[in-house]
């Protein structure tokens, strides 16, 4: 069978438009940019708690890793816990690059060394995503209760100034749509919405229409791996080992804060919040959380400030240090154990393959 050859377009496109999303919120996030402050505070920071931290993102992956084990355990398939943790840092990897393309990656890497088939264990990736939502609610849940105030004092900043604000004043792209007779950008922009809606829809029907048979059969790979949840042997090192994934994703960011002078007075229920508005920068399709994650730490961290009675303006030059110290941090660590994962993955291809022959 003649082996289709991937067009590179496709992810040359999708690295334009991830690196064109990060640097457009990095430029909103950079807004008003103080360098001498921001300079100021970098330089005090004590970088003990940053490996401190560091432990504990490392600690997530190796969490994670076991828990895999247990979610494909019920479909037959005993996996290693290395071979399980190098697969996740491969993924993690390949999501630098392309966002998302790592669930894919790492359900391939498993396959090249433990032969699960694609469609289970990206089945178990989508179960995955699943815990950690119903998590990521928990502790969202957890900030409206011990944070209200924080959110509350936020919100009525945010609408206090929309009222400064009360006059329309055009952005780049609106100006251009203005020599152009628009007027009504209401108007506009609802329509603007449909019409990507229709393409969108018309897209997936044509995609369904000619990918069928194949993506009912990944359907029902993925289904399985789904399912696995509830044929789980050992439940209670299920929860136990999720319980300790977000742990350590909270450690992970919290433990940076008593880096810098400004937050190093920040009490537990502070890290509920930093690590959700965290996660909702991260969830932005921007090449490794650039720009997105800063400008959420920059708003978040303006919350913090505001409902402390101190500058908001001072919180977002804070939020945006420590942005510059978490985010790196999660990329080397991300870069660092993707790169040993190539040559630990290629070294257990190598080991199946000789067993094959063996054989």
């Amino acid at each position: 069978m003649e082996k289709k050859v991937k067009n590179p377009l496709k992810s040359i496109l999708t690295i334009v438009i991830s690196l064109a999303i990060a640097g457009f919120f990095l430029w909103l996030a950079l807004k008003d940019f103080d360098y001498i402050s921001f300079k100021k505070s970098i330089s005090k920071a004590n970088y003990w708690w940053v490996l401190f931290a560091a432990c504990f993102g490392i600690a997530a992956y190796w969490f994670r890793a076991i828990r895999w084990n247990l979610m494909l355990e019920p479909m037959g398939h005993q996996i290693s816990n290395s071979n399980s943790l190098w697969s996740i840092s491969f993924g993690y990897l390949m999501n630098l690059t392309i966002p998302r393309s790592g669930e894919v990656a790492r359900a391939t890497a498993l396959y090249g060394v433990e032969k699960v088939p694609v469609d289970q264990s990206f089945g178990t990736i989508i179960l995955e995503r699943v815990v950690d939502l119903v998590c990521m609610l928990a502790f969202l849940a957890l900030t409206a209760i011990f944070k209200f105030h924080t959110i509350l004092s936020f919100y009525h900043f945010v609408m206090d100034r929309r009222v400064e604000k009360d006059k329309f004043v055009p952005n780049f792209f609106e100006k251009q749509m203005i020599k152009l007779g628009v007027n009504d950008f209401d108007s506009f922009y609802l329509y603007l919405k449909i019409a990507i809606a229709i393409l969108v829809l018309i897209g997936l029907l044509l995609f369904y229409k000619y990918k069928k048979e194949k993506l009912i059969n990944f359907g029902r790979g993925i289904l399985k791996g789904f399912t696995s949840i509830f044929k789980l042997r050992q439940k209670g090192k299920f929860i136990l080992y999720t319980i300790g994934i977000w742990v350590s994703y909270y450690f992970a960011a919290f433990l940076v804060c008593f880096a810098l002078p400004e937050t190093s007075n920040f009490t537990f229920d502070d890290g509920f919040l930093i690590l959700v508005v965290g996660t909702f920068g991260m969830i932005i399709p921007a090449s490794g959380g650039i720009g997105a994650f800063n400008l959420a730490m920059k708003y978040g961290f303006m919350a913090l400030f505001i409902s402390m009675g101190k500058s908001g303006q001072l919180g977002g030059e804070v939020g945006l240090t420590y942005s510059f110290i978490s985010l790196p941090l999660q990329i080397i660590i991300m870069l660092v154990m993707g790169l040993i994962s190539i040559p630990m993955l290629a070294k257990a291809r190598n080991k199946v393959v000789a067993e094959k022959e063996f054989k």
